[in-house]
């Protein structure tokens, strides 16, 4: 279903979700919300960081999925790399830059490469992935530095136009997705073609999060890690800056955005209130509500019937923002 809002928002609202989404749903709540609320339950120490990142590391060891395409790409202290699938043109002329998820000290490269080579099928556009530098190795306020470098080495160094680059990206990377944008228009860098953002987090003060009917619905339950990231690592900022929190900045002049969320996640109303800002702002920009579906629910690929729905609707997205 389809909803008109103001001229520049449309709401989407797909349901009801499917038998083995809800399946997949149980089994989070039984399995996985006990281990993060363990996780949570611990000082954010250095022990705590270099569990995190192990993630990508223990990812790495299931190798690259056949027929993925991969080629690295190294910055001044940091890495990327291009991911394509079949049906991906070549990075000539136009690309997805994608931001990971993983709370600003997690995952990485080889978490995300399956999806995002989903992404670059769909799309027919070639991702750079960008492996930013995460919490200890930089503060949180200074993640958002690397992706800016990446944007502007698309521009400069590879000489995509900016009309022919959507930057994506994941919950953490859904933040770095807008303040990139952000910080590319403080610098003077030209915006690109649009933004999507899959479940991102974009208000850093818990308030609202914490008093959501979502808050009880949510399978994994995230309200204590939250409550721990933030307190752990944006305590020295200011929450209410835009550069912390980019649902409170001047949005005017972004190009057009996608937003998509699971109706009972908890970071669902960081999307609900991102899209009324912007279309305030004058923003093009499209909500998609998948119903009852998981946090960066995308990530189950061909699994699950609302993956591969969305994971489409991404394609999509980026194709008319890319070939419009």
């Amino acid at each position: 279903m389809t909803v008109q809002g103001p001229a520049t928002l449309v709401i989407e609202r797909h349901g009801t979700a499917s038998l083995r989404s809800r399946a997949v749903s149980a089994g989070v709540r039984r399995l996985v919300r006990p281990g993060l609320a363990r996780f949570a339950g611990r000082p954010f120490d250095d022990r705590a960081l270099r569990r995190a990142a192990l993630v990508d590391r223990l990812a790495a060891r299931a190798g690259t999925p056949r027929r993925i395409r991969v080629e690295k790409v190294r910055f001044d202290g940091f890495g990327a790399e291009w991911v394509s699938a079949p049906g991906a043109a070549p990075p000539r002329d136009k690309a997805i830059l994608y931001l990971h998820g993983g709370g600003w000290i997690s995952c990485g490269l080889n978490t995300h490469r399956r999806m995002i080579a989903s992404f670059a099928a769909a799309s027919g556009a070639t991702a750079l992935s960008v492996d930013y530098r995460m919490i200890p190795a930089v503060p949180f306020e200074r993640e958002v530095e690397d992706c800016v470098t990446a944007y502007r080495w698309l521009l400069e160094k590879r000489g995509i136009d900016p009309g022919r680059i959507v930057i994506m990206g994941d919950s953490a990377g859904g933040h770095l997705t807008f303040a990139a944008a952000l910080r590319a228009r403080e610098e003077g860098l030209p915006m690109p073609a649009a933004l999507a953002a899959l479940s991102p987090m974009l208000d850093m003060d818990l308030t609202g999060k914490l008093a959501h009917a979502n808050m009880g619905l949510d399978p994994s339950d995230p309200g204590a890690l939250l409550e721990r990231l933030v307190e752990g690592f944006l305590g020295h900022l200011d929450l209410a800056d835009p550069a912390v929190s980019p649902v409170r900045a001047d949005l005017a002049g972004l190009p057009p955005v996608l937003l998509t969320a699971g109706s009972t996640e908890l970071l669902y109303c960081d999307s609900e209130l991102m899209a009324r800002r912007l279309a305030e702002a004058g923003v093009p920009v499209t909500l998609q509500v998948w119903d009852r579906q998981l946090h960066v629910f995308q990530m189950f690929g061909p699994y699950l019937p609302e993956s591969r729905a969305a994971i489409a609707a991404l394609g999509a997205f980026v194709r008319d923002a890319l070939d419009g």
